[in-house]
């Protein structure tokens, strides 16, 4: 009778240790609260941002790759004006859309940062994962930057590293 006791102990603490946590970057920052109406500013000019992410990264061979948690830093470099991101769509490795983070227009304040993350399990994006990310700036207005940085701990080891956007429209 103890021993059954005992395994039934086992079976439901292992069952306990292996509960499901929830990916944060499935459910992002309530852009709600951002949210603007930009139709009426008709002076604004338009830019389109690539920036690549790694959710994962090869380790020791292309058979074996490693998770990483990726910030996506989206940063009004200006000191004066209030900026618009119009759309931050997130792609896998194959350029298809794993999803989109805002559709509506939000602002960014003078010099104000918000991030998107991406949690280590997370790994929809892949190797190759990337951001389109649209935007709308006042005339002669800083562009806006958007920085990836993506890091993980195992054991004592860390490891980390940074992308840049570049504007393609």
């Amino acid at each position: 009778m103890k021993k059954k006791i005992f395994f039934l102990g086992i079976v439901i603490l292992a069952i306990a240790c292996n509960k499901k946590r929830e990916i944060s970057s499935i459910n992002p920052e309530n852009w709600s609260k951002r949210k603007v109406n930009i139709s009426t500013k008709d002076s604004l000019e338009y830019g389109k941002s690539y920036l690549s992410i790694y959710s994962q990264i090869y380790s020791t061979s292309e058979h074996t790759t490693h998770n990483l948690t990726a910030m996506v830093s989206l940063r009004n470099t200006s000191d004066l004006d209030t900026i618009y991101l119009l759309k931050a769509e997130y792609f896998d490795t194959h350029g298809k859309t794993v999803r989109t983070y805002f559709n509506n227009s939000i602002y960014l304040a003078p010099m104000e940062t918000t991030e998107i993350i991406i949690d280590e399990m997370d790994i929809d994006g892949g190797t190759g994962s990337n951001f389109i990310i649209e935007w709308k700036i006042p005339k002669n207005c800083p562009e806006p930057l958007f920085e990836g940085i993506m890091s993980s701990t195992m054991g004592q080891q860390g490891l980390s590293f940074t992308t840049q956007s570049k504007r393609i429209k």
